[in-house]
């Protein structure tokens, strides 16, 4: 199809370029000026339904009253980013885990 279009751009190539390039940007001001604004009531993404009345419920596997399999253990050697007093931190964790809060730009622990 492209091919198509290119051999019937009258000119050279810089012109039929400039040409292919506003074609392009006729077509994409065709498409948000009325196409989109057309097809988007037919489309069902402002029917979202999200909510907390289906009677299941989301608990944390291994926690009491939770039916699932005990959730595995860390390893004995403590996570340098855990609090070592025993103290709530304000990190997030997934299963106690501590999760990072920054990331490094260059990788560690490599050497050259």
């Amino acid at each position: 199809m492209y091919g198509w279009i290119w051999a019937r751009l009258p000119g050279s190539t810089p012109v039929r370029a400039l040409l292919s390039l506003l074609l392009f940007l006729v077509a994409v001001a065709v498409l948000f000026t009325w196409v989109f604004p057309w097809a988007e009531p037919l489309l069902p993404f402002n029917n979202v339904t999200v909510n907390n009345t289906g009677g299941s419920t989301v608990q944390q596997v291994g926690t009491p009253g939770s039916s699932g399999p005990p959730a595995a253990t860390p390893s004995a050697r403590p996570s340098p980013s855990r609090p070592a007093t025993g103290g709530k931190s304000s990190a997030p964790t997934i299963d106690g885990a501590a999760l990072p809060t920054s990331v490094p730009l260059a990788p560690t622990g490599v050497t050259a």
